[in-house]
């Protein structure tokens, strides 16, 4: 088996020494990542249980769970681990011939023999415990399992021995060689508390460390790959003549992960795993700059007004210390550093207190924004390199969008998640320890810097470098921090509301890679004529509701997202310290104008910008327009040497391969989130509809947490039917570009009506509803003075019968002529309308007769208070005409918010009467109606409100003022 000399031929072809330990680690991956991932969708709940416990006791399976029981991930891993085998087989030998060729420096033949037999039985052993499953044959998957773990340790210890004097190969090798056998001690301490003691959950423990063992076990491999480096394996035709071995078609064929003779470079594993360290860099600095306007919300939501706190948005002018020579080269040389040090903004959810959590943020802000603007200036000369830099910042903005995408809108690591409403920041914060970690032991070139910064001589304007980039962050972060954001935009009402945020998320993410895509033309995305299309698409999503002005949104996506690399780019060739601060100015500027289109009512010379979102537009768009001016492709590309090339070019292959990652894993998500069944009543054998009234503070509750999971319990155990949700609008810098309506409908199983959306200036209001919604109407209510106020009018298809629903959010108390005209218009949808009415809404007045605004409300929409006699209300008001009332509730908030949930109970009854008599008076229509009560053992059990809210209630929930529901005759 000793390698012998090769005779002469044409060469046919040449393959890489490092494609065959890739190949391994590919294929074997895919085994069993495909096998977990197929397995939690199909199989979930039954590769969990185990002989002790189910769900939710134990809640991740095991590897033979996983790969073993069921079709078809036993059968994707199977057929995988089939691929695997061949290289893995050639691996052992080619580790042979390393070992012999280094003789007697790394051992002996015996010694290599010895290893390589180790080995190939270690092979077959896998192939033992893959192939016999514990349910075909336990005895023998548990034997083969042993015998392959027996072997695993000469392995390790004799492939550590043997290795090349490679010092980075044996860094990670020995790496991988500790977290292996560290793994054992607590893997075989859970086996026995689950096997031996039986406690239910230590078997989840235990999977977790048997699935280190597989990463350990392959990633060890893996690292062959920087050993093989060296090799190449060539198919030579011996039968021709040698002398064209040179000329031959094939023989141009380079080594993977080395040069072309183009000068062009595929990627090393070693960059591709730097590369994913600054992507996930990338996304954590989205994180956390997006975090912090919503964070900063909180305060002025509270005080209703200005508060003080709003200062914090100005953090990021700490840029301007990269103008200090000595103070930007230090972060340059310790960035992996400062990036650590950034992530006290993830790690700030600890903080309870919610200004201390703020700080947090903000110091993490301002130190991830230092480090990418010094990275970026420091690699202005290395076009590579600053091209890596761009591309990486802006996969981590597609990668920020897609976890939001599989979180319903929310980002898991911001600070306002935690372990109790779906949060993951231990996770993203060991994830950025990771990452922090490998920039830090990573090798860069030192490049020094020229006297005379290179962008000055070229003509370039730092000033419009600085505006440009400005407005092309706040563009970034206002429409593209979120892939539902551009549906918002664009929905009107059923059944023209344009595509939902699944599919439509998937299309806005797959055009965010388009456009990055495109960027690569450079010409064409900083011409003038690219500017108008986008500018064009803009406009169209703008003024223009559903299909069409998606479409206008998918062009504006494409076209935004092709700036990245030119806009940035030129921002990094400009003196930094002025350069940087001027552009976070401009941003801070264009993102309290964003604020201040619908906030106009509570600060100062609010009226300038009130309802004035296409001001705002129209300067994002001026100023992005000076940055692709400043950022002319001739003024800045400057591709020299052949290895700045090479570093383009792989920068790029990079780049399209993590995209087509990116969009394949939203693809996923959005096929896990289609509705797996029609949503229906709770009730259906009463005629029953359960509808309820909330304001619900943009889903921040009263400690600055999200409380979208607290929300959904609340509304599930009161078994609402159809609920109103006031100040839901949550697509804006302010609010995190979130949206409530994804998870509580879909978790739900609701329909859902997301009211006006961003660009009609209100804060919002939602209707979900088990009925299906026929129609509906969007209205902007009268405001002349005021804040605008929003309201839907939908047609329910309830039981086979239309019923009308409105959910409104009426203006302030100081503002009484906009809520006597909002209360009047709200009066004439009701009273022109035909069918069954439920009112549920915000109104601000107090109840009874001789109040304007309530008799304006149900004397002018011909409909019936739920309780005359409840006198303790303010703002939130049940009415209905049509139905039979049964059960009225009121439920306190919970710490959600400051509001309580008020709930009605109706009947759609065949004998009860749901038209009205239009010419009736108001004095005859209020007869119709008594209040008589009944107690509840009158009342059918399905028709009872949940007895849990009695009391102390449930999570602070509990019937209030009254302390009990109300049931009618």
């Amino acid at each position: 088996m000793a390698p012998t000399a090769e005779k002469k031929g044409i060469v046919l072809a040449r393959i890489p020494g490092t494609a065959i330990p890739q190949a391994h680690t590919i294929f074997g991956a895919s085994a069993f990542i495909l096998a977990l991932i197929i397995g939690c969708y199909g199989h979930y709940y039954k590769i969990v249980k185990n002989g002790v416990a189910g769900y939710p006791e134990e809640w991740f399976p095991s590897v033979s769970a996983t790969t073993g029981d069921w079709y078809p991930e036993r059968n994707v891993c199977q057929i995988l681990i089939a691929l695997t085998s061949g290289p893995r087989l050639i691996l052992c030998y080619l580790w042979y011939l390393l070992v012999v060729r280094n003789v007697p420096a790394n051992g002996s033949k015996g010694f290599a023999k010895f290893l390589f037999t180790n080995d190939v039985i270690r092979t077959v052993a896998c192939g033992g415990w893959v192939y016999v499953t514990s349910s075909d044959d336990h005895d023998i998957h548990d034997i083969a399992m042993g015998v392959y773990l027996v072997c695993t340790i000469p392995h390790i210890v004799m492939t550590l021995k043997s290795a090349p004097q490679n010092a980075k190969a044996q860094w990670y090798r020995k790496l991988f060689a500790y977290t292996f056998f560290g793994a054992l001690v607590p893997m075989i301490y859970f086996f026995i508390q689950h096997n031996v003691h039986r406690i239910p959950g230590a078997y989840t423990y235990y999977a977790f460390f048997e699935w280190s063992l597989i990463i350990s076990d392959l990633a060890f491999d893996a690292v062959c790959m920087i050993d093989f480096e060296t090799f190449e394996f060539r198919v030579v035709d011996i039968g021709m003549n040698g002398k064209h071995e040179e000329g031959s078609a094939f023989s141009d064929l380079k080594t993977f992960g080395g040069k072309k003779e183009s000068g062009h470079a595929l990627v090393k594993p070693a960059d591709a795993v730097s590369f994913a360290a600054d992507v996930y860099l990338g996304f954590i600095f989205w994180s956390m700059l997006t975090s912090l306007p919503l964070m900063i919300w909180y305060f002025p939501l509270w005080h209703m007004g200005l508060s003080g706190y709003e200062a914090f948005l100005f953090c990021n002018i700490s840029v301007v210390l990269l103008g200090f020579n000595f103070l930007r080269r230090g972060i340059e040389r310790s960035k992996g550093l400062v990036h650590l040090l950034s992530l006290v903004g993830v790690l700030s959810f600890k903080i309870f207190n919610p200004a201390e959590r703020l700080m947090a943020v903000a110091a993490g802000v301002s130190l991830s924004l230092l480090t990418w603007g010094a990275t970026l200036f420091g690699q202005r000369h290395q076009t590579g390199r600053a091209e890596r830099g761009a591309l990486a910042l802006a996969l981590g903005l597609v990668l920020h969008n897609v976890v939001k995408q599989a979180w319903w809108a929310n980002n898991p690591i911001w600070p306002i998640m935690n372990e109790t409403n779906g949060g993951q920041n231990l996770i993203g914060l060991g994830l950025g320890v990771l990452a922090t970690l490998q920039v830090t032991l990573r090798k860069e070139p030192n490049v020094d810097e020229p006297k005379v910064i290179e962008s000055a001589k070229k003509g370039e304007n730092w000033v419009m470098a600085a505006v440009g980039a400005g407005g092309y962050l706040f563009c970034l972060h206002s429409m593209f921090s979120d892939s539902s954001t551009i549906s918002r935009w664009s929905l009107g009402g059923y059944p023209n509301t344009g595509p939902q945020p699944v599919p439509g998320g998937l299309m806005v993410i797959a055009a965010m890679a388009a456009g990055l895509t495109l960027s690569s033309k450079r010409r064409t995305v900083t011409s003038l004529a690219w500017w108008a299309i986008g500018t064009a698409g803009l406009a169209v999503l703008h003024f223009i509701e559903g299909n069409v002005g998606f479409a206008g949104g998918v062009i504006f996506t494409i076209y935004a997202l092709s700036l990245f690399p030119a806009i940035f780019r030129a921002l990094g060739s400009q003196p930094p310290g002025r350069t940087f601060l001027l552009a976070m100015l401009v941003y801070n500027i264009l993102a309290l104008a964003h604020v201040w289109v619908v906030a106009y009512a509570f600060v100062p010379g609010g009226e300038v910008m009130r309802e004035r979102t296409d001001y705002v537009l129209i300067a994002m768009q001026s100023c992005i327009l000076i940055g692709i001016v400043n950022a002319n492709p001739a003024a800045w590309i400057a591709v020299t040497e052949a290895r700045s090339r090479a570093a383009f070019s792989a920068a790029r292959l990079q780049a399209k391969v993590s995209l087509v990652g990116l969009v394949l894993a939203s693809i996923g998500i959005c096929w896990n989130r289609l509705p797996k069944s029609a949503p229906q009543p709770y009730h259906p054998e009463h005629k029953l509809i359960t509808a309820g009234i909330w304001t619900i503070h943009f889903a921040i509750d009263n400690d600055m947490w999200n409380s979208e999971m607290r929300m959904r319990d609340a509304i599930r155990d009161l078994e609402l039917d159809v609920i109103g949700l006031l100040e839901s609008d949550l697509q804006r810098m302010i609010m995190g570009n979130r949206d409530l309506t994804q998870f509580l409908s879909e978790d739900l199983n609701m329909y859902a009506d997301y009211g006006p959306g961003p660009t009609k200036h209100t804060w919002g209001c939602t209707m979900l509803s088990k009925f299906p919604i026929k129609r509906s109407t969007h209205h902007l209510l009268p405001s002349p003075k005021g804040e605008l106020a929003c309201a839907i009018h939908a047609t329910l298809d309830v039981y086979g019968k239309e019923v009308d629903v409105i959910v409104s959010h009426n203006g302030q108390e100081e503002d009484l002529l906009d809520r006597r005209l909002q209360t009047t218009e709200l009066g004439r949808i009701m009273r022109e309308s035909d069918n069954p009415f439920l009112f549920l809404g915000y109104v601000v007045t107090q109840p009874g007769q001789g109040q304007e605004i309530y008799e304006l409300l149900m004397d002018g929409g011909h409909v019936h208070d739920i309780e005359v006699s409840d006198w303790d209300r303010w703002c939130q008001y049940l009415a209905f005409r049509g139905v039979k009332r049964t059960g009225y509730a009121r439920i306190s908030h919970g710490g959600i918010t400051d509001t309580e949930i008020q709930v009605g109970k109706y009947q759609l009854l065949e004998d009860h009467p749901t038209s009205w008599d239009k010419t009736q008076s108001i004095e005859d229509f209020k007869k119709e109606e008594t209040y008589a009560q009944i107690s509840e053992h009158q009342v059918p059990e399905g028709m009872r409100y949940p007895s849990i809210f009695y009391g102390e209630g449930i999570r602070k929930h509990r019937f209030h003022v009254f302390d009990r529901p109300y049931y009618y005759v």
